[in-house]
């Protein structure tokens, strides 16, 4: 199995940055798509951002609007998602997820094999 944690949460106030780190393992000498969501009170969980094994292809949701970037450091099993501009709607609980088996060919939650447990990120108005 794929273990994930999650790191990098935090009240931060509007306008400001947080860099989230994901710690994947499970599969040594094997990396997969890695993506990022979010679940804010009273919603649904959302897709943020994904990366591909490589690196070599990366999503951003619409409602990131150029402030997010998502990388990966295969050598250290880590994935990232630098938030910077942060608002008050992007109040969530964030989670990193792995997509093991089969095609990465859909990005809604119930495609993803394994998750983390989240962590929480306040954006204060």
């Amino acid at each position: 199995q794929v273990q994930l944690v999650e790191s990098g949460g935090g009240l931060v106030q509007s306008g400001g940055s947080v860099k989230l780190s994901c710690a994947h393992s499970g599969r040594p000498g094997s990396m997969y798509p890695v993506a990022w969501f979010r679940q804010a009170t009273g919603k649904g969980r959302e897709l943020v951002s994904y990366i591909t094994w490589n690196g070599e292809t990366t999503y951003y949701a619409p409602f990131v609007k150029g402030r997010f970037t998502i990388s990966r450091d295969n050598a250290k099993n880590m994935v990232y998602l630098q938030m910077n501009s942060l608002e008050p709607e992007d109040t969530a609980a964030y989670y990193c997820a792995a997509k093991v088996y089969g095609p990465a060919d859909s990005w809604l939650p119930r495609a993803m094999d394994y998750w983390g447990e989240g962590t929480l990120v306040t954006v204060s108005s």
